[in-house]
């Protein structure tokens, strides 16, 4: 990267860096523009006592002032707005208005930045990013070169290029780690293409010493580990070889508690249908740091990639996920197969490919009409994702004349077609 050069109007100043804690401190913004948009978030969760003047504002700005994040002042900048401010920030596109502010705050002593010019400012807005309760703040004088720069950093911990090794000791609860003592992350995967895990999924991955990874866990990011973390298959195949639930919670205890950060990657989110509580309470009672990064889960992500939305206005009011890992007369199913029958919205099948037959018959024995279009999309969101259609009548036929195989989800609903007309243009 080519290095920053100085924006002219600033060539020669060095600034000094400082973070300020504004927490419970009057910082006066002039101005309600898009500027004051981009900027108001950032000041509002330093806890700042936030006062806004400006006539006018942007929906979003007037919808901060309703949340009551700052207050606002519906009317122009007058001299001594800037009385007991310790910060000021202005925004506005009059230049009289502004230098009006910058002389007010120069004959206070308090620190004025300036949006439309930084060398008649006296403090400069960092380009600014967060990554795990880090932040990175870039001064070059100018934006866009400071910006660049920022963004380069900020990447490079969220995808793990630039991978930072730290001690985390805050996980569930408020636990805290011992130096030396290891933790436990429980990251969603989603649902199956590597570019879907979350950012701070990905970056905790990157940062591993020890991942314990699912059958539907992307696999792709495991080839980009180093050679140095140990990967423990704990594959749940169906009706195969698996790894019981005990022997994970065990294996994720193991390691923690031999100094090491354990990443468990699951696909789709721990929490549906992923047994992310179960290892929580696990880790937890065993005195175990842990963290849960929430995943995209199948349920809503493989149906949108197939071009099938979950709701629709006008169409649907609910989408209910349930579990086909039981069938429905199975004396250990939880599921009110009755009433699930007998809702408008759409049903989401996860795990439920061998018994669809047994479901859908139930549904239509409980209302739901034969002829209701039904989805089933293999291996989502892959290279390998296929969509096959079908309706309750005949999806059991479909699956098994198709050669369906886990894993799939299956949707059942009117939603099914309403984006068709869209994909056969």
């Amino acid at each position: 990267m080519t290095a920053p050069t100085p924006h002219p109007s600033t060539e020669g100043r060095t600034p000094y860096p400082v973070g300020l804690l504004l927490a419970g401190r009057r910082v006066v913004v002039v101005g309600g523009g898009q500027v004051a948009q981009r900027r108001l978030p950032a000041l509002i969760a330093t806890g700042a006592e936030l006062h806004l003047i400006s006539p006018a504002t942007t929906p979003a700005v007037q919808a901060m002032a309703d949340a009551g994040e700052l207050t606002w002042h519906a009317r122009p900048y007058r001299d001594g707005d800037l009385a007991g401010a310790w910060y000021a920030l202005v925004a506005t596109d009059d230049p009289a208005v502004n230098g009006a502010v910058s002389a007010e705050a120069e004959r206070e002593r308090v620190f004025c930045a300036r949006s439309d010019d930084a060398s008649a400012a006296t403090a400069w807005t960092p380009a600014s990013g967060r990554d795990a309760g880090a932040t990175v703040a870039v001064l070059t004088g100018d934006p866009r070169h400071s910006a660049a720069l920022r963004d380069a950093i900020v990447d490079g911990l969220r995808d793990g290029s630039l991978a930072v090794r730290q001690f985390r000791a805050h996980g569930v609860g408020g636990a805290s780690g011992q130096p030396g003592q290891g933790s436990v992350a429980l990251v969603g995967g989603g649902p199956g293409d590597p570019d879907l895990i979350t950012v701070r999924g990905r970056r905790l991955l990157a940062d591993a010493d020890v991942v314990v990874a699912d059958r539907l866990a992307p696999r792709e990011l495991l080839a980009e580990l180093p050679e140095h973390v140990e990967v423990i298959d704990a594959s749940k195949i169906p009706y195969g070889r698996f790894m019981a639930q005990e022997a994970i919670n065990r294996t994720l205890i193991e390691h923690a508690r031999a100094g090491k950060f354990v990443v468990r990657l699951k696909g789709g989110d721990p929490y549906v249908f992923g047994r992310g509580g179960e290892e929580l309470l696990a880790c937890a009672e065993a005195g175990l740091p842990v963290t849960v990064v929430p995943g995209i889960s199948s349920s809503i992500s493989v149906p949108a990639a197939a071009g099938v939305p979950v709701t629709h206005r006008g169409m649907t009011h609910e989408f209910t996920v349930i579990s086909g890992h039981v069938g429905p007369d199975d004396e250990r199913s939880l599921t009110n197969w009755e009433a699930a029958a007998k809702m408008r919205g759409t049903l989401v099948l996860l795990m439920a490919v061998d018994k669809i037959g047994a479901i859908a018959a139930k549904l239509v024995e409980h209302g739901r009409p034969g002829d209701t279009p039904v989805a089933i999309v293999q291996e989502g969101t892959t290279a390998a994702q296929r969509r096959v259609d079908a309706t309750l009548a005949t999806v059991a036929a479909t699956v098994e004349a198709e050669r369906i195989k886990p894993p799939a989800v299956i949707v059942v609903g009117d939603v099914v077609n309403v984006l068709a007309a869209a994909f056969e243009r």
